[in-house]
């Protein structure tokens, strides 16, 4: 997918006409709505831009961190482009019939629009093009390259032990360091951390950056779990850009060092239990059913005799639940805050 700007496009001197299908132009207000602000008194970073050229109908959005772009179909009767109220452009589509209407877009040199479906007709103004922050260009050298699948899956697998912090940003973003073909994906709260590996296949070089939580769950929601897609992504210095199926996705990273995680890390440990992550997983859930939210009630772990016995007393009940070890050589008591799982 190529950059768009607005200040380059062709505006014919009476008006635009584009005609989309609605279930396809949904699917694309959907994917830049997530970049969209709710909280601004800036006009132009409540909307959207609409442009059409060279047989191509982009949607634009963005909050000045998050930038998305993405492509959808249409039919072309003359290219142009307009900036219109994304909620009250959202709307208008969504509440038409069919999934299966045509949607026609008339825009006159005044950029007042014409919204048309079946019987209804919409008139709203919109704004000139050349009002709208074009999305930054960042040199596409370096990158790396992964199927949507395993980026969906790092993101979900480790945004849990993330914080937004005025003390200390780090806390709400997500290390992606590339070292040696592989990338490695970091998050830390203060209180947990998460740590997930994942095997490039290519040779790419290294690199690290830090990415806002807030943009990488973005990205999740809108790609596909497909292990036969990929996702590039490429890093500059203050951006990182996501690229897939017909859509770019970018968004600025946190300035700062990351924590020093191999410091907090060792193989110099006095216990070491192996334990089947599923069965642990059930125990735990089964666990956090008698703990109400504002209960500060700790699950006990007890290690021995080769097994795993987890137990929760509240005002709700009591419960317990054993897990065999496939390996353990101690006697151990933990109290852990369910809180944090």
């Amino acid at each position: 997918m190529t950059w768009q700007s607005a200040a380059s496009l062709p505006y014919p001197e009476e008006k635009y006409i584009l005609t989309f299908q609605k279930a396809q132009l949904v699917n694309a207000l959907s994917i830049v709505m997530k970049a969209v602000s709710t909280k601004t008194s800036s006009v132009i970073l409540e909307s959207i831009l609409i442009s059409a050229s060279d047989n191509r109908v982009v949607l634009d959005a963005t909050d000045t961190e998050l930038s998305i772009q993405t492509e959808v179909d249409a039919v072309i009767v003359k290219a142009g482009g307009v900036v219109l109220n994304a909620k009250l452009f959202s709307e208008i589509v969504r509440k038409f019939d069919s999934t299966e209407s045509l949607i026609e877009l008339d825009v006159d040199n005044d950029f007042k629009t014409t919204i048309r479906c079946e019987q209804a007709v919409f008139n709203i103004m919109g704004i000139d093009p050349v009002e709208f922050i074009p999305m930054p260009k960042i040199d596409r050298d370096a990158f790396i390259s992964l199927s949507q699948f395993s980026l969906k899956e790092v993101i979900r697998q480790t945004e849990f032990s993330t914080a937004i912090s005025d003390i200390n940003r780090m806390m709400g973003g997500e290390l992606i360091d590339v070292k040696n073909n592989v990338a490695k994906f970091v998050t830390l709260d203060g209180h947990r951390m998460s740590i997930r590996n994942i095997e490039l296949m290519g040779d790419f070089e290294d690199q690290k950056c830090v990415v806002p939580i807030k943009s990488l769950q973005e990205v999740m929601r809108i790609i596909d779990s497909d292990t036969q897609k990929n996702v590039n992504i490429y890093f500059s210095k203050d951006h990182i850009l996501f690229e897939f199926d017909r859509t770019l996705v970018l968004s600025r990273i946190l300035d700062g060092e990351f924590f020093r995680i191999e410091s907090m890390l060792s193989n110099d440990y006095d216990t070491k239990v192996n334990v089947s992550r599923i069965k642990l997983q059930s125990a735990i859930e089964q666990s956090m059913i008698l703990i109400r939210e504002n209960e500060h009630k700790p699950m006990i772990l007890d290690i021995e005799n080769g097994m795993l016995k987890l137990s929760v007393n509240s005002s709700l009940g009591f419960m317990d639940a054993k897990v065999i070890l496939k390996r353990a050589e101690v006697i151990l008591r933990l109290l852990l805050t369910l809180s944090f799982w």
